[in-house]
């Protein structure tokens, strides 16, 4: 299976796509929280929707009503 460019996100698309700031994602990225590539010809970041998805997963928590 090949991968398009338009499978990836910039930093500020990645930001906005997990609702958090650009240096969040940057710090995220840095500490391996998210999985990053790094185009080898501007240096850009570039994060891929499905591992941003899968982030979002995996820090989600189900919401829990507190009985009356």
């Amino acid at each position: 299976m090949s991968e398009k460019l338009s499978d990836y996100l910039m930093t500020a698309e990645a930001a906005e796509f997990l609702g958090v700031s650009q240096n969040t994602v940057r710090t995220w990225a840095k500490e391996g929280k998210i999985k990053v590539r790094v185009n080898p010809v501007n240096n850009y970041r570039l994060f891929r929707r499905k591992d941003l998805q899968a982030f979002l997963d995996s820090v989600a928590k189900p919401v829990t009503r507190k009985a009356k």
